[in-house]
């Protein structure tokens, strides 16, 4: 692989998604990396996360919610995304190599690896649902009540 010339706005990229778990999308990372490089553009900023994916130092996660998520951490894990939120998160499983002897006894070819997503609710996303449910089960408890008094 070609070596690239140094560029503070791509390491500062690198750090950024380093950093953190919560597997950003290309504007959030655009809006808290120009606080450091104000003149950058949403351009050059899609265009690095593009190259560092690319050359395997950041993952980039399409997750069916019309927004790619990039994360800084390239060992092999599995994400969860929330339907609710939209969240992307890091899911703790042990390595499931047996996906790949699964894959492999029915193609022909060669299983390198797999990409595995879990869909759901997370755990904030759930918690508020059901809090909104028992508020309005209370609510309707108390219409009753004052109705039938």
């Amino acid at each position: 692989m070609k070596a690239l010339k140094y560029s503070r706005q791509r390491e500062a990229i690198k750090d950024f998604l380093a950093a953190r778990t919560d597997h950003p999308t290309a504007d959030i990372i655009y809006s808290h990396i120009r606080e450091d490089f104000p003149n950058i553009s949403l351009g050059t900023v899609y265009r690095n996360l593009s190259l560092l994916a690319e050359r395997g130092e950041i993952l980039k996660l399409s997750c069916g919610d019309n927004a790619d998520h990039f994360d800084g951490c390239t060992a092999p894990h599995y994400h969860f995304f929330c339907r609710k939120c939209q969240s992307v998160s890091d899911l703790e499983l042990p390595d499931m190599d047996i996906i790949n002897l699964a894959a492999s006894r029915k193609f022909c070819g060669k299983i390198e690896g797999h990409t595995l997503y879990f869909y759901g609710i997370c755990k904030a996303c759930n918690t508020r649902e059901k809090l909104e449910e028992e508020s309005f089960s209370q609510t309707n408890e108390n219409e009753n009540f004052s109705q039938n008094a």
